[in-house]
C-alpha cells in the first residue's frame, strides 16, 4: 500500500489493520517491507505503540525504540533493515558527513576535551552532565516501571522515563551546539575589517555569534533544571534500590546548571543588547539558586533513605 499521510494513518496502524485482515482469512502476517525511506518519527511512534501494547516503558533510547519497531513490524524479515539507509533524517546526516562530539566514545570525548583545542569546553561538558543526569532519572523510572509488584504503576513511571529520554536527547544536541556557538565567535572575529563596511559587518557578526553563545548555555540551564522534577519524583517514589542513582543524577544536574551559568556570564559582557542581558542574567540567577536549594534537599533525602 501507499501511505500518503502518516499523521492520518500511522505506519503501525496500517500494519495492525493488515494483521486483522489476515487473521480473518486464517492467515498470519510474518513480516513487511519498506520501499524507499521513512521519517524517523513514524518508526519511533510505531516502537512506542508496540512498547505500550506490551505494557513496557516507552522511555527507552532512540536506538532501542527503533529496534522494537523494526522487529514488531517485521521489517527485517525479508532482508536486513539498515536504519542509516532507510530513515530519512539519518540518511541526510550521513550525506552531510558532519562529525559530532556525541558520536565519540567516552574515551575520545574525554581526550578531545583534555587536548589543547579550545573546544569542546565547559559549555559542552555542562550539557553532557545534564544529559547524564536526565539519563539516570530515566533509568530509575524504567527500573521502577518494570519492578515486580508495581504492575499497576508502569504507565506513570513510563511517562517519567519518556520525559527523561526527551530531556537527554535535547541536552545531547546542546553538546555540539555549544561548541558550534563558540566556534561561531572565533569565525566572526576572523572576518576582515579593512573597510568601514567590513568593520560594520564584522561587528554585527560578532554580536550575533555572542548572542548565540549565550542562548545555548541558557537553554542548557533550563533543560537541566527541568530534569530535577523527574529526579525528585524518582527519589521520593521510584525503586528504592536505585535511590542513589537518582541522587547522582541530581548532582549531575547541579554541575550542568552551574557550569552553563558560568558560560552565560562569560559571554554577556560582550553583548550590547542590555535588555537581553538583563533578562537572561536574572533568569540564570534564579535557576542557579533554585537548583542549589533543590539538589541539596534531594541529596539529604537520598542519604536519609540510604541510612534507612
Amino acid at each position: 500500500m501507499n501511505l500518503t499521510n502518516l499523521s492520518d494513518t500511522p505506519l503501525h496502524e496500517a500494519f495492525e489493520a493488515c494483521c486483522v485482515s489476515a487473521n480473518n482469512r486464517g492467515l498470519r502476517v510474518t513480516g513487511s517491507e519498506l520501499v524507499g525511506m521513512i521519517p524517523l518519527k513514524a518508526l519511533l511512534d510505531a516502537g512506542k505503540y508496540f512498547l505500550r501494547k506490551q505494557q513496557r516503558s516507552v522511555g527507552a533510547s532512540e536506538d532501542e525504540i527503533l529496534r522494537i519497531a523494526i522487529r514488531s513490524l517485521g521489517l527485517d524479515e525479508l532482508s536486513p533493515f539498515d536504519p542509516r539507509k532507510k530513515i530519512l533524517e539519518y540518511r541526510l546526516e550521513d550525506l552531510k558527513g558532519e562529525k559530532k562530539l556525541i558520536d565519540l566514545t567516552l574515551r575520545r570525548f574525554a581526550d578531545e576535551t583534555a587536548s589543547e583545542s579550545v573546544a569542546p569546553g565547559g559549555g559542552s561538558v555542562a550539557a553532557y552532565a545534564g544529559a547524564l543526569g536526565a539519563s539516570l532519572g530515566a533509568m530509575v523510572a524504567n527500573l521502577s516501571s518494570h519492578r515486580r509488584g508495581w504492575d499497576d504503576r508502569w504507565e506513570a513511571f513510563s511517562h517519567w522515563a519518556e520525559q527523561g529520554a526527551r530531556l537527554k536527547s535535547q541536552l545531547l544536541l546542546l553538546v555540539d551546539e555549544d561548541t558550534k556557538a563558540f566556534m561561531g565567535i572565533l569565525d566572526a572575529f576572523r572576518l576582515p575589517k579593512s573597510t568601514p563596511e567590513e568593520q560594520a559587518a564584522r561587528k554585527e557578526a560578532v554580536q550575533a555569534a555572542t548572542r548565540r553563545a549565550i542562548e545555548v548555555p541558557a537553554l542548557t540551564m533550563e533543560l537541566a533544571y527541568a530534569a530535577l522534577d523527574l529526579l525528585e519524583a524518582m527519589v521520593r517514589e521510584g525503586n528504592p534500590n536505585s535511590v542513589s542513582d537518582a541522587g547522582v543524577g541530581a548532582l549531575c544536574v547541579r554541575a550542568a546548571v552551574h557550569g552553563a551559568w558560568l558560560n552565560v556570564q562569560t559571554n554577556t559582557g560582550g553583548l550590547k543588547d542590555a535588555e537581553f542581558v538583563r533578562q537572561v542574567s536574572e533568569r540564570g540567577q534564579v535557576l542557579a539558586h533554585r537548583t542549589e536549594e533543590r539538589v541539596a534537599e534531594l541529596v539529604r533525602l537520598v542519604e536519609d533513605k540510604i541510612r534507612g
